[in-house]
C-alpha cells in the first residue's frame, strides 16, 4: 500500500507517494463527467441563456410524461380526458332533464286522454253503429291500460345491477369506473353512475336505464304507445279534417259564429291529431329498430360492439357469430318470458309482472355453429 501524505488536493483527491491519485467519492467523478458533457453540449449549441431554456424544456417534458404516461395510454385515453368535462355536463343535464321528460310524457298522455273523452268519444257514441262503439270502447281502453301499466313499470323497475357482496359470479372485465367485476353483457351507465345488467341504453323519457329486468316493459310500452297513437290518429281523422276547415274559416272576412266550446273542440282535435301522428311516426321507427335488435339477440350497446368485432374478424377470414342469438323466435320468447302458448295472451296481450328469463349474470352460450370458420 502507498503512504498517504498530509497534503490533500482541493478537488477531493489524495496524493500518494507513487504520484497516483485515488478518488475519494464516485459521486464526485460522476458529477465531473456530467459537467464535461454539459460543457460539450454548450459548445455545440453556442452557449448562452438558450441552453438553460433548453434544459428546462427537456426536463418539463419528462416530468409531464411521468405524470400520465403508461403502456395503456393512447389517443382514445387522451380524448376521454380532454372531453371529460363535456361528458360530465351531458350526464348531469340528462339526469336532471329525465324528471322533466317523465312529467312531459305524463302531461301529454293525460291531455290526449282528456281530449278523447271530451270530444272524440261523444261523437263515436252518437254517430257510430253499436258494434263500432263496442270495438272503440274495448280497444281504446285496452290500449290505455297497457300504455299506463308498461310505462309505470319501465320507469319504476330497476334495470338490474351486479351484486356487490358476491364475488364468485363469472366476469369478463373490470369496470374502470366502479372498479368492480362486470358480468357478460354488463355495461356502465355514466348517467346513473352504476353498472347495468344487459344494458341497452339510458332512456331520458323513462329517467331510467333499460336493462335486463325492465327491457320487456320498455319495448312493450313502445309498441302499445305506437298502437295507441295510431288508433287516436285514425279515429279522429274525420274530426281533424272538419276542425281544420273550421279553423281556416276563422280568418275569413265574416268568420263563422262558433261557440267557445266548439272553438275549443276544433283546436283540441287539431292538437290531438298532430301530436299522435307525429309520435306514431317517431316512436314507430324506434320500435322497429328495437324489434330488429331483439330478433338478432342484441342490445343497442352490443350492436356497435358486434359490428366492430365482425369487421375485425372479416379481415382475418373468419365469421362472427353472436353467442346470444338463439334464433328469432327463441329470442322473442326469452325477452317476453313466453314458455307456453297461453303466455302469449296472459303475458304479452295482458298486463303481467313476471320476471325475465335468467338473472342477468349467467347466460347460455350454446348455439349451433354451421360455419367451421365461425367463432
Amino acid at each position: 500500500m502507498c503512504e498517504t501524505h498530509s497534503l490533500t488536493a482541493s478537488k477531493g483527491h489524495r496524493v500518494c507517494s507513487g504520484g497516483m491519485r485515488v478518488s475519494s467519492s464516485w459521486r464526485w467523478q460522476l458529477s465531473q463527467a456530467m459537467r464535461l458533457v454539459l460543457r460539450w453540449c454548450r459548445r455545440q449549441r453556442g452557449g448562452g441563456a438558450s441552453d438553460r431554456l433548453w434544459e428546462l424544456w427537456t426536463y418539463s417534458k419528462v416530468l409531464l410524461k411521468s405524470l400520465y404516461f403508461n403502456s395503456l395510454s393512447n389517443s382514445d385515453t387522451l380524448l376521454d380526458c380532454a372531453f371529460e368535462p363535456v361528458y360530465w355536463t351531458v350526464d348531469n343535464v340528462t339526469r336532471w332533464f329525465g324528471v322533466v321528460f317523465v312529467c312531459l310524457v305524463t302531461l301529454l298522455t293525460s291531455s290526449v286522454v282528456v281530449i278523447v273523452y271530451l270530444f272524440v268519444l261523444p261523437t263515436i257514441l252518437s254517430t257510430y253503429p253499436y258494434y263500432w262503439i263496442l270495438w272503440h270502447l274495448c280497444c281504446g281502453h285496452w290500449l290505455l291500460i297497457m300504455v299506463v301499466f308498461h310505462y309505470y313499470k319501465a320507469t319504476t323497475t330497476s334495470a338490474g345491477h351486479p351484486p356487490k357482496d358476491k364475488v364468485n359470479f363469472p366476469s369478463v372485465s373490470v369496470c374502470k369506473k366502479c372498479v368492480s367485476p362486470k358480468p357478460p353483457r354488463t355495461h356502465h351507465c355514466s348517467v346513473c353512475s352504476v353498472c347495468v345488467l344487459k344494458m341497452d341504453h339510458h332512456c331520458p323519457w323513462l329517467n331510467n336505464c333499460v336493462g335486463h329486468f325492465n327491457h320487456r316493459y320498455f319495448f312493450s310500452f313502445c309498441v302499445y304507445m305506437t298502437l295507441g297513437c295510431v288508433y287516436c290518429s285514425v279515429s279522429s281523422r274525420d274530426l281533424f279534417l272538419d276542425a281544420y276547415s273550421s279553423v281556416e274559416g276563422y280568418y275569413q272576412t265574416a268568420p263563422p259564429d262558433f261557440t267557445p266550446r266548439e272553438s275549443t273542440a276544433h283546436k283540441s282535435i287539431i292538437f290531438l291529431w298532430v301530436l299522435t301522428s307525429s309520435v306514431a311516426v317517431a316512436l314507430g321507427g324506434l320500435t322497429l329498430w328495437h324489434a330488429m335488435l331483439i330478433s338478432r339477440g342484441e342490445t343497442s350497446v352490443e350492436r356497435h360492439i358486434n359490428r366492430k368485432e365482425a369487421k375485425r374478424l372479416k379481415e382475418k377470414g373468419k365469421v362472427f357469430r353472436n353467442p346470444h342469438h338463439h334464433g328469432r323466435m327463441n329470442n322473442w320468447r326469452l325477452l317476453l318470458g313466453v314458455q307456453r302458448t297461453s303466455h302469449w295472451v296472459t303475458r304479452v296481450l295482458m298486463p303481467s309482472t313476471h320476471p325475465p328469463s335468467g338473472d342477468g349474470i349467467m347466460w347460455d352460450y350454446t348455439f349451433t355453429r354451421r360455419d367451421p370458420m365461425a367463432i
